[in-house]
């Protein structure tokens, strides 16, 4: 019970920062992350126990590796806190950085448009032309297939940034 002469007592100075919002690129990172780890453990096991490797896991992991990247790039532009120059960004006015953060969206977003034509292009050529990969032979459109839609989920992102920074005034 409180007094009804005395105030409600007043809010921590520093109230605890609440957790981020985990998006899509979290838990799909995290699931090929375990994917690796699981893939990497069960070769260190097998390279332990009959002194030979499987072969398969090299080519299966740099494909992992490149999705994990393109994953990350996508939570990064998400969260805004892709690579960026600092000091041009920080030190100016609102109004500068809101600039600065609209050319960054857009440049970004056609960039990964870019690498979304390409990869298609790629994707179509390993199809095409029958590519298996080099380690077990399974069709390399298999792997391709990744680039371009995780190209295309960086530009949606960042598109979505950009229209975000177009929006606040």
């Amino acid at each position: 019970m409180t007094d009804p002469g005395r105030s409600p007592p007043s809010p921590p100075a520093n109230p605890e920062p609440q957790p981020e919002r985990r998006h899509a690129e979290d838990w799909i990172g995290a699931a090929v992350m375990a994917l690796l780890a699981a893939i990497t453990f069960a070769n260190v096991v097998a390279r332990y126990f009959t002194s030979e490797s499987f072969a398969w896991t090299e080519e299966v992991s740099v494909s992992l590796m490149v999705v994990l990247t393109m994953v990350a790039a996508s939570a990064a532009v998400v969260r805004d806190r892709h690579i960026r120059i600092e000091v041009f960004f920080g030190s100016g006015s609102p109004q500068r950085r809101r600039r600065l953060a609209i050319v960054s969206a857009l440049a970004t977003s056609i960039a990964f448009l870019i690498v979304f034509g390409l990869g298609l292009r790629l994707l179509w050529d390993d199809y095409r032309y029958e590519v298996t990969s080099p380690g077990i032979g399974v069709p390399q459109w298999w792997y391709t297939l990744w680039l371009p839609l995780l190209a295309l989920l960086i530009a949606a992102r960042a598109t979505q940034a950009l229209l975000r920074h177009l929006r606040a005034r």
